[in-house]
């Protein structure tokens, strides 16, 4: 995958957000591996911007290493000072799966129940209301049916 091109402007503003940040990839001695790739890309799709610090002392090495990451996970280079490298890459949207069998989860809801006299502050009450279930007019909670159907629908159907 080719590295993501950014604008100056674009670049400045990954470097303002990238500044709080800590090194989540180390890479040592050996170098560039198949691992560090690999847990490169991870925090890349987890995070999308993050540091990596190089224990390199060559400047040549890093430079190659900053370039070689950027190229293969698809990545923008950011900024390269000393042995820090900062990478982006926008964040994959998440897949969100729907449940057919999922109902409505309980929801807490106050309650106002007025005084009769008018010279008392109304009580307030907060009840749990379940999925199955519903608010009648005086403040009682009732199951909630099912909806019936007409039959002259179902038989249409």
């Amino acid at each position: 995958m080719p590295a993501i091109q950014l604008t100056p402007a674009q670049r400045k503003e990954k470097r303002a957000d990238a500044h709080h940040l800590d090194p989540v990839v180390l890479i040592g001695a050996d170098g560039l591996t198949p691992a560090v790739k690999r847990e490169t890309d991870a925090a890349l799709t987890a995070h999308g911007l993050i540091k990596v610090r190089v224990f390199s002392d060559e400047r040549a090495t890093r430079e190659e290493i900053f370039a070689a990451l950027a190229d293969t996970l698809g990545a923008a280079a950011i900024q390269h000072i000393g042995k820090l490298l900062v990478l982006w890459r926008p964040i994959p949207p998440k897949e969100k799966v729907e449940r057919e069998d999922r109902m409505p989860g309980p929801k807490v809801v106050k309650l106002l129940k007025f005084s009769k006299s008018g010279n008392h502050r109304p009580q307030v009450k907060k009840v749990r209301v379940l999925g199955n279930q519903r608010l009648a007019a005086g403040g009682e909670l009732k199951r909630a049916r099912k909806r019936r159907t007409s039959v002259k629908k179902t038989a249409a159907e």
